[in-house]
């Protein structure tokens, strides 16, 4: 297994190019998460719009850059809106990220939803461990939005699902894991403050859009985030509290330089 980290070459460079891409993001996310998530994609230098305004999903799922869908915006839209954005995305060629909030914590309707969303391809599915053991059909055992499982415990079914879909999986935890099916990278470090703070793992699902948009190796793109995330999570460490540890992440992910 390949080990990646801010320190290669390749996850620089592939921060460089969503600097000067500038990529549209378009996002649906819950309203828990949607601050975040936005804040992280502009201190990147991305343009996020979030939402389900009007005629937005089938409009900006087409035309964005790309489109990452955190299945909890289902707290403030409906099944209907969430399945045109990914049609939407997917018809237009936009590469999508879902982010299958919750499913496998034994809410049934909801699970149905988000696994029909698959049928629109996502170019990459990033979630816990419980939400990507369930996904994979496995017994995930969620406590609503948070995990019972490790990531390591989740790595045979993140490949699983990698490879069945024809897409990227990634798991985040004390060790992320990011695969195609075939090539498995792993991405250490990070702060577990991470873990206290509201929506840092939705926002990394906007992240991961951003460098997909017009990314040439998804997997590549998609393990960049995931760098890059923690890297800026480790520069934040002298933060003392939760609080001031999330304005502090924020900081330094706008401050971290590709040409570094």
């Amino acid at each position: 297994m390949k080990q990646m980290s801010w320190d290669d070459a390749e996850i620089r460079a592939e921060l460089a190019r969503l600097k000067a891409l500038k990529p549209f993001c378009y996002g649906l996310t819950n309203y828990v998460a949607a601050n975040l998530s936005a804040n992280v994609l502009l201190a990147v230098g991305a343009g996020p719009a979030i939402g389900t305004a009007m005629d937005w999903p089938g409009v900006f799922g087409r035309h964005a850059h790309a489109v990452w869908i955190n299945a909890a915006s289902l707290m403030s839209c409906g099944p209907d809106q969430i399945r045109l954005a990914a049609r939407s995305a997917h018809e237009g060629g936009v590469p999508w990220v879902l982010d299958p909030v919750a499913v496998g914590a034994g809410a049934a309707e909801y699970d149905a939803v988000v696994k029909g969303l698959l049928e629109f391809r996502p170019a990459a599915i990033r979630g816990n461990a419980s939400e990507l053991v369930a996904l994979a059909g496995g017994v995930g055992g969620g406590q609503g939005v948070e995990t019972t499982l490790t990531s390591d415990t989740a790595l045979p079914f993140l490949q699983q699902v990698a490879a069945e879909l024809g897409t990227i999986a990634a798991v985040s935890g004390p060790v992320d894991y990011i695969t195609d099916g075939k090539t498995t990278v792993s991405v250490g470090g990070g702060d577990a403050r991470l873990t206290q703070v509201t929506g840092a793992g939705c926002a990394l699902g906007a992240l991961i859009s951003g460098l997909l948009a017009e990314a040439e190796d998804r997997l590549t793109a998609v393990v960049a985030a995931h760098a890059i995330y923690a890297r800026a999570a480790e520069r934040a460490s002298a933060a003392k509290g939760t609080g001031s540890f999330a304005v502090a992440f924020l900081d330094q992910l706008s401050l971290i330089d590709p040409a570094e």
